[in-house]
């Protein structure tokens, strides 16, 4: 069963709605510990002192934010504490905007806002408010010590917050060299057009149950055959094809013919006589295009 992360009230105008928070992703991260090749330990990390290598005691440690190097201002625990946002337990809604108004680029962690039992029918009645106006609520909540920006939409007659990053946060699209002059580049109505076909041919609706972290299982896979035993062999990675771009309209013709006939491809995993053509094709023209964004 998961359990709350956060427990508060939602309050806009003068109504308040007891609520809980839970955690709305489960990362499946595979993790390793450090190990001593020749005892098969774990190996600790040590506190030590730059200046002798001695091991500083953790009472001895404080925070210090570097002006330059070698150069600190010191910071003692109380002052942080002295800073630390009042600690509120509510979810303080300041506006409601349009969800198309704000980029996916602001948003950080999902959560799940859910109701306690006496506060069900005020919880439903502002999510279909918000459902009908088709609107996202804009807060602030206090969470350990910090205070976040928050984005609470509807979603299925529940109430999904996004926690977000501000506005100072986001690295500027300017500060990319590599996106300088690219409003200068020009494209042929034809290879607009074939592009076009492409997106087309390879549109669908999004089912995220089709899609696997496949490195992942690569990775849980080498470590069951390990533990049974298996002795595994590592093979060299390929040099990534370094060749020049030849012919963007062939490589964009036969990426159609090769997208449509895979999603034609007989039942029984056999390739139809449309993808037997268009395969060959494809390789040919990969043979000789770099491949790109």
């Amino acid at each position: 069963m998961p359990r709350a992360v956060w427990s508060g009230s939602i309050s806009f105008g003068l109504v308040n709605i007891p609520v809980k928070l839970y955690n709305a992703v489960s990362r499946k991260n595979v993790s390793f510990n450090q190990i001593d090749v020749k005892t098969g330990s774990r190996v600790k990390m040590q506190r030590v002192s730059a200046a002798d290598g001695h091991e500083v005691p953790y009472e001895d440690i404080v925070k210090g934010y570097e002006l330059s190097p070698d150069r600190f201002v010191l910071i003692e625990p109380e002052e942080l504490d002295a800073l630390d946002p009042e600690a509120t337990h509510t979810v303080d809604i300041e506006v409601f905007v349009d969800l198309s108004d704000i980029d996916p680029i602001y948003y950080d962690s999902p959560y799940y806002v859910a109701p306690v039992k006496a506060a069900e029918k005020p919880y439903a009645l502002l999510v279909q408010a918000m459902e009908d106006q088709q609107k996202v609520a804009i807060a602030r909540f206090v969470m350990r010590t910090k205070q976040y920006l928050a984005a609470l939409r509807p979603n299925d007659g529940k109430l999904l917050m996004s926690t977000m990053v501000y506005a100072d946060e986001i690295v500027p699209a300017k500060e990319i060299p590599e996106f300088d002059g690219l409003e200068d580049i020009k494209v042929s109505d034809k290879e607009l057009a074939m592009a076009k076909q492409l997106v087309e041919s390879l549109s669908t609706e999004f089912n995220p149950d089709h899609f696997r972290d496949d490195y992942r299982d690569k990775v849980l896979g080498l470590i069951e055959r390990k533990a049974a035993g298996e002795e595994t062999v590592v093979e060299a990675p390929q040099p990534a094809d370094e060749g020049k771009v030849v012919d963007l309209m062939a490589a964009l013709e036969a990426s159609v013919r090769e997208a449509r006939a895979a999603r034609t491809r007989h039942p029984t995993g056999e390739a139809t006589a449309e993808e037997a053509e268009a395969k060959p094709a494809a390789k040919k023209v990969a043979k000789r295009t770099k491949k790109s964004a």
